[in-house]
């Protein structure tokens, strides 16, 4: 595995970037002009949260590089299984935007419900931030039921809210390269989900070459040496396969864990969040490998450390 840290743009920077890549998307398939609306206006909040967290002061974090470099060598992800703290004054005011994007994108009376439990108080968003930063599915989903929520709404507002503190973490304690134990642990990741939270890719980048994950949380990019199956590591029962377009995008398709990985040749690296922005424009990959009988893994658990 090679890490690969990348350098993050300004708020402006990213979203005029995001611009062209948007327009070639509705110009391809204007029946997601709805879809990429909604998506800009997350991603404005996103960022504009990325920017607070960016020049606010991280919480102190005991997690010495001996210590990751460790835990790596065991295949657990670098804030997998660690209590730390959110900065929930600059991460909260995204809650609520978010429902309310998402209730004028078509989420209606749900996204509604949402904001009006955080702003009553009904979720702590304290303990909400904090199980989604620890990907903790089960709890989510707990609380969301309790509260009569959707529990994929739920999930999907406190992880894009969120989000931007997992990329910082992961650029503050892996990104610097200064620590040889690190970067050796780091080099020898062998395994398909994210080093840093521990989360799976939503596809690979493929640069110069190079088949670079791109985790779905986090927007950490890592390379596996090993061919085969990101999931589950099958090299015999996999195969890659090109879809009609450009040529440009491709299914990885494995027949032992009928999972699949979509994988799309780029000039340079999406900067957080744009991952997202590509995840949506290979959208038809998703249905091409659905309609084929292959899915998405679940989301592996690392229990909180106590």
């Amino acid at each position: 595995m090679s890490y690969v840290a990348l350098w993050e743009n300004g708020r402006g920077s990213r979203l005029a970037e995001a611009g062209p890549r948007w327009a070639r998307i509705t110009a391809r398939q204007p029946e997601l002009e709805p879809t990429v609306r909604l998506q800009r206006e997350l991603i404005r909040v996103t960022v504009d949260s990325a920017e607070m967290i960016e020049h606010g002061r991280l919480p102190r974090l005991s997690l010495p590089p001996r210590y990751l470099a460790a835990k790596l060598a065991h295949g657990v992800p670098a804030i997998a299984r660690e209590p730390i703290p959110i900065p929930v004054a600059a991460l909260q005011p995204a809650l609520s935007r978010l429902c309310h994007e998402l209730a004028r994108g078509g989420a209606g009376e749900a996204a509604d419900h949402l904001r009006s439990a955080l702003a009553e108080g009904l979720i702590d968003a304290a303990s909400l931030l904090t199980a989604s930063l620890s990907r903790n599915q089960q709890a989510i989903r707990a609380c969301a039921l309790h509260q009569g929520l959707s529990p994929d709404l739920l999930w999907l507002v406190a992880e894009l809210a969120v989000s931007p503190y997992a990329n910082l973490l992961q650029r503050t304690l892996l990104g610097s390269g200064s620590d040889p134990g690190l970067s050796a642990a780091l080099n020898a990741w062998s395994h398909g989900y994210c080093p840093g939270c521990g989360s799976w890719p939503a596809l690979a980048e493929v640069m110069s070459g190079r088949r670079l994950l791109r985790c779905s949380f986090c927007a950490l990019a890592w390379e596996l040496t090993a061919g085969g199956c990101v999931h589950c590591g099958e090299a015999e029962r996999f195969a890659a396969i090109t879809e009609a377009r450009d040529g440009d995008r491709r299914l990885e398709l494995c027949d032992a864990c009928q999972t699949y990985l979509k994988t799309l040749d780029v000039a340079s690296l999406s900067p957080f969040p744009l991952v997202a922005v590509s995840d949506l424009d290979t959208m038809d990959l998703d249905v091409a490998a659905m309609q084929r009988g292959y899915g998405r893994p679940s989301l592996k658990e690392f229990a909180l450390r106590g």
